[in-house]
């Protein structure tokens, strides 16, 4: 009975002890507390990116409650409103997830055809086995299709041109003679190419020529003129070096050769 009386008798109430607080005053006092807020220090965080340039988060809390209640656009700094610019992030186009989608049937690529199929696709100038535009149009040779075949290589200057400049007997022919004498004016690629004489006209002053390459009939009508001509050298091809010294092996053994030839032609004569 004792067991009974003691399994049923209320459970004993617990106590709550809330802390002290140094608040003294009366309800009025204490309802102007809760009304009044209380302004929230501004937030300022510098980040730091790769490059090393700081970047410099500035939020600023509202200071009454009028604010709060119409949010501004500088509003407390927190991780659930941050967010990229409105406009500045697009959802990417979602292909073969339905046809609610816009994309999701054919993805695109059509109902048939050789372009739907899978596979590396069509090469570039294809025209399905037609004639292709690139075949089609005429192919340019020379200068006009930029072929250093059809190039110059010199600036020609012919005789009578030499002869109508004014030279005296005597003088120096060559390309910085021309030049200052106003008879040849190159530009652009034509002033890194060497001096070429040409045999059209006649010459009868004695010069002095100076030119990279001379015509057939200009070297002959210059020497019937008493003229000196002399052979500029030309820029030298490179060439490997294995190659080089084989030129050289063979341009020594037809010097011997032609050295044996002359030796043995000479008593002959005798």
């Amino acid at each position: 009975m004792a067991a009974f009386l003691s399994l049923s008798s209320p459970a004993p109430s617990r106590v709550f002890h809330y802390p002290s607080t140094s608040f003294k005053g009366n309800a009025s006092s204490l309802n102007s507390l809760k009304t009044s807020s209380t302004p929230i220090p501004s937030l300022k965080f510098q980040l730091k990116r790769k490059e090393g340039r700081p970047i410099v988060v500035l939020s600023r809390a509202s200071s009454s409650s009028s604010t709060a209640a119409s949010p501004s656009p500088d509003v407390r700094f927190r991780l659930d409103n941050l967010g990229p610019q409105p406009g500045s992030r697009k959802r990417n186009k979602r292909k073969g997830r339905g046809i609610s989608a816009g994309q999701g049937n054919s993805c695109g690529f059509g109902m048939r055809g050789q372009k739907s199929r899978s596979g590396p696709g069509v090469r570039k100038g294809f025209e399905g086995g037609q004639m292709p535009l690139y075949r089609r149009i005429p192919k340019l040779r020379g200068i006009a299709g930029g072929m250093h075949a059809g190039l110059p290589k010199y600036v020609p200057v012919n005789l009578r041109d030499i002869a109508a400049a004014g030279f005296q007997e005597g003088d120096e022919v060559s390309l910085e003679s021309l030049k200052e004498r106003g008879l040849i004016n190159p530009s652009g690629r034509e002033r890194t190419l060497p001096l070429k004489i040409l045999g059209d006209g006649e010459l009868n002053v004695k010069l002095n020529i100076k030119a990279r390459a001379f015509s057939q009939s200009a070297k002959e009508k210059l020497e019937a003129a008493n003229c000196s001509i002399t052979v500029l050298p030309g820029r030298k091809k490179w060439v490997k070096p294995s190659v080089a010294k084989n030129l050289a092996r063979a341009e020594e053994y037809f010097a011997k050769k032609r050295a044996a030839e002359t030796a043995a032609a000479d008593p002959a004569s005798a």
